[in-house]
């Protein structure tokens, strides 16, 4: 592990005793109960910020191709006229 600093956490004792316990039956201690829960609620924000900026751009990236989708509905839609047109004048 880097250089360690070392840092003073303030928490309600009932809160520190639940975290005892867990130490406990881990048999670890405080330091590197405190640093494995620093790091899981890290990576647990920064899933949810990559799964937010994933929605957004789902979002974004639907409404752009429903326009395309449109679009392309749209000239499909005029050549099949033209289409129709063109074999009722050759009846």
């Amino acid at each position: 592990m880097a250089q360690a600093k070392r840092v003073m956490v303030s928490m309600p004792d009932s809160l520190l005793q639940e975290v005892d316990r867990f130490v406990r039956r881990e048999t670890g201690n405080r330091s590197a109960f405190v640093r494995e829960a620093v790091l899981l609620l890290m990576d647990q924000r920064m899933r949810k910020e990559r799964l937010e900026r994933c929605r957004i751009g789902y979002e974004r990236t639907g409404k752009l191709n429903l326009e395309l989708a449109e679009d392309g509905f749209d000239g499909d839609s005029s050549d099949f006229e033209i289409y129709e047109e063109y074999l009722m004048e050759r009846e």
